[in-house]
């Protein structure tokens, strides 16, 4: 009975957690870790069980402007509706093992988001290059109707 009583109380105090954890899901402004500048909105949702994130609105450029550098399929493509963002998995109290595209230089790179503590309005992105350098951006909710 006691072996019950604690699983119960494991799972409900992990349910719990889980809950109260701010989830990624939203309109997010993107801003250049280099430039400091607002780049555009990013739309992250959850598609069987893995989050994705396309581009909603570009901020510094023309609605039509094209991803001239990006790989594969994607390339000469309209950057506004491209997923950039990609099969990001939960994990513990962060997301990880996605990928994530930089339209302007067409490079890919893995990909880890996660809420600083306390903080439910930025979301950490960092992009992880193959040789483990990687650069963190800062990213912000967007309230519905701003």
């Amino acid at each position: 009975m006691r072996n019950i009583l604690l699983l119960l109380f494991t799972a409900f105090s992990t349910a719990t957690a889980a809950l109260a954890q701010p989830s990624p899901v939203g309109i997010w402004k993107t801003i250049d870790d280099k430039t400091g500048e607002a780049k555009s909105h990013l739309e992250v949702y959850e598609q069987g069980g893995q989050y994705y994130g396309k581009v909603v609105k570009l901020l510094k450029s023309s609605p039509d402007k094209k991803c001239t550098e990006c790989p594969g399929s994607k390339k000469n493509q309209p950057i506004l509706g491209m997923v950039v963002l990609e099969g990001m998995k939960p994990h513990e109290d962060y997301w990880r093992k996605g990928k994530i595209l930089d339209p302007e230089s067409g490079n890919e790179y893995g990909c880890t988001i996660w809420f600083e503590k306390g903080k439910p309005n930025e979301l950490k992105v960092r992009g992880i290059h193959w040789t483990g350098l990687y650069r963190t951006q800062t990213w912000y909710r967007v309230n519905q109707g701003s």
